[in-house]
């Protein structure tokens, strides 16, 4: 079958799914909806669907992430009428109410209605390209998620879905990595090398065998961009993948998936078999000459896969370490032949310029940094999500418009981005653009695209003590600087955090960090050392407070505060008691309370269960 026939069968199984007047559920079930409870959500839909005998007049459908995590479990409705509206936090029990509601009256449920699709219903609630937010995003890699059934190939095609490697087929492999590079996209994996120029190398190198490979091993904290778009579009990935394993002059790829990702490798899994069904993957593809085969290869969850050399050698079955360069993986990399590795991000933006065009793309973001990019955006924030922005969006926008601030009125102290291996950048940067250029300047990095948000309250040594703790137990432990480096570090940090830091450890810790960026054989030592170099160098105060006075501004390393209670302000309510693990509070219902000094383990609760300020960290 032709492509162009294929095309014309998926748009009419398209206009059906948006059939004006038909009842349509959709449940947002990523991996993030799942975990609030969207399965059992979608079971009470069909439950109640049946109960009302409306099951055979209604689609119900799960589709990716929606990216408003904030909000979930997310679902949107159509009734009869055509009204699209889109519900948040639902449970099961709100489903009855949805069903009578939504989809038997045609009437907005509004204790749990967020927005309406489109403003063609006007007047009760605002449009969802207009929320706070929504209205700062550019979705290009996360154009389909949460819009189309990620199983079917269908919707996918029926939305623009294999026309960029439709047009790719019909160009030269120079021509398509021209227009990459004309596109001015970057690689999204986190050192932010430009997609073309890196496709060039392998291009030129003559071999008989090549391959291509896609990086879907997220390790960072707080990062799940590639596991959403790998949830909620993986045709985008793996058309992207394909166009690059034509530019290069490669007929095989892989993609790195970590088994951690169940969800992913279950859609990849599916959608591979949808490319063979329709001719889009295997011999003589769209009848250009061109063949491709992909294997998904599913790793252990080592926070080192992400460098590209580790990758290949847990592709081959040997253990997961770095490889010194050169010779770069263009050259020599899985099995000893030219590869060339892009990540989830990367390839899902390359089926987007494909079919768009490299000035369409090339018309977002700066001059050096081109298109949009994806943040999972977590921390101390009201709306975390996940988000894609232009870039050159400021701080600014992304944490208060978009993220909607720091809750409860706190302020605002930092903001982490790149994960374990970027920096802290302090408030007072707040307006500075989000580009690989000015994240540079300030001591941090782009990443993969993590940001976690951090608030008055957070202690900036225990944050660097923390991310030192993941590093350094990811640490693959071939190389000295990394090895020892990260152990070190860990070391003086925790002594600080524990009351037995000494002046002279500040100057270790920079030149401890200067050594493994210096001497380190991959991204994962000559990076690890960023977060105590940014903290340190704004917040040296904070690190001296815990060195010479013995304390904690924030509140936080246990071993440097106590808890006490203000008679003042204890209405003795009781919760303190209920919430202390240790039974270390005192008092009788109604009157001041106490807390034992010697029997206190310092660990929070009570001051977490006052209502009314009245826990007190001294």
């Amino acid at each position: 079958m032709s492509f162009a026939s294929i095309q014309q069968t998926a748009k009419e199984e398209w206009r059906q799914f948006e059939q004006y007047d038909r009842r349509r559920v959709l449940v947002g079930s990523a991996t993030c909806g799942r975990a609030a409870g969207s399965q059992e959500v979608l079971r009470a839909f069909k439950k109640e669907l049946i109960t009302n005998n409306l099951l055979n007049q209604t689609d119900l459908y799960e589709v990716g992430c929606m990216g408003l995590c904030y909000a979930e479990v997310l679902v949107e409705l159509r009734g009869t009428d055509g009204q699209r509206v889109l519900y948040q936090g639902v449970t099961p029990k709100d489903v009855s109410h949805l069903v009578e509601s939504h989809l038997i009256n045609n009437q907005i449920h509004k204790p749990l209605a967020l927005a309406v699709v489109t403003s063609e219903f006007n007047g009760e609630l605002p449009e969802f390209s207009e929320l706070p937010f929504s209205k700062p995003q550019v979705r290009i890699v996360l154009r389909n998620c949460g819009i189309i059934d990620p199983t079917n190939v269908n919707h996918y095609i029926a939305r623009g879905g294999y026309n960029g490697l439709a047009r790719a087929v019909t160009l030269t492999q120079d021509q398509v990595i021209e227009e990459i590079k004309e596109s001015g996209l970057r690689g999204r994996g986190g050192a932010g090398f430009p997609t073309g120029i890196k496709w060039a190398f392998a291009r030129n190198v003559a071999d008989e065998k090549k391959y291509v490979i896609c990086n879907a091993d997220e390790g960072d904290p707080g990062a799940f961009m590639d596991r959403s778009v790998l949830e909620g579009d993986p045709h985008a990935v793996l058309e992207g993948l394909v166009i690059a394993g034509y530019a290069i002059g490669a007929n095989t790829g892989y993609v790195y998936c970590r088994a951690e990702y169940p969800l992913a490798v279950n859609r990849l899994t599916g959608a591979i078999a949808q490319m063979h069904e329709h001719g889009l993957l295997g011999q003589n593809i769209m009848g250009s000459g061109f063949s491709f085969e992909i294997h998904i290869k599913k790793g252990a969850g080592a926070f080192v896969c992400g460098e590209e050399t580790s990758l290949m050698q847990s592709i081959e079955g040997k253990r997961a370490m770095p490889k010194p360069k050169p010779p770069f993986p263009a050259v020599s990399g899985l099995f000893g032949k030219p590869t060339n590795i892009n990540n989830v991000e990367t390839l899902a933006a390359v089926s987007a310029i494909m079919e768009r065009g490299a000035a369409w793309y090339a018309g977002y973001g700066t001059e050096k940094s081109r298109g949009t990019k994806t943040f999972a955006l977590a921390g101390k924030i009201n709306r975390t999500g996940l988000i894609e922005v232009p870039l050159g969006t400021s701080l600014r926008t992304i944490i208060e418009e978009i993220g909607g601030g720091v809750p409860e009125g706190k302020k605002l102290k930092a903001v982490q981005t790149g994960g374990p291996s970027g920096g802290c950048i302090p408030d007072s940067f707040i307006e500075s653009p989000v580009d690989y250029e000015h994240l540079a300047e300030v001591g941090s990095i782009m990443g993969s695209g993590g940001m976690i948000v951090i608030d008055e309250e957070s202690c900036m040594v225990d944050m660097a003590r923390y991310f030192l703790t993941f590093t350094e137990n990811e640490s693959c432990g071939k190389c000295a600087p990394c090895r020892m480096g990260t152990q070190h570090l860990l070391k003086i940090l925790t002594d600080i955090t524990e009351g037995r830091g000494e002046p002279s450890d500040l100057e270790k810790l920079r030149q401890i960090g200067a050594t493994m960026r210096n001497g380190s054989l991959c991204g994962l030592g000559q990076t690890a050392a960023n977060p105590v170099l940014t903290t340190l160098k704004y917040y040296e105060e904070e690190y001296l407070a815990h060195i010479t006075d013995k304390k904690c501004p924030a509140g936080v390393c246990r071993d440097l505060i106590d808890f006490t209670i203000d008679v003042d302000q204890c209405t003795g309510c009781g919760a303190c008691v209920l919430a202390c693990p240790v039974n270390a509070i005192h008092g009788a219902r109604k009157e001041s309370h106490y807390i034992d000094k010697q029997m206190c383990i310092r660990c929070g609760s009570c001051r977490q269960a006052c209502k009314f300020e009245a826990v007190l960290v001294i």
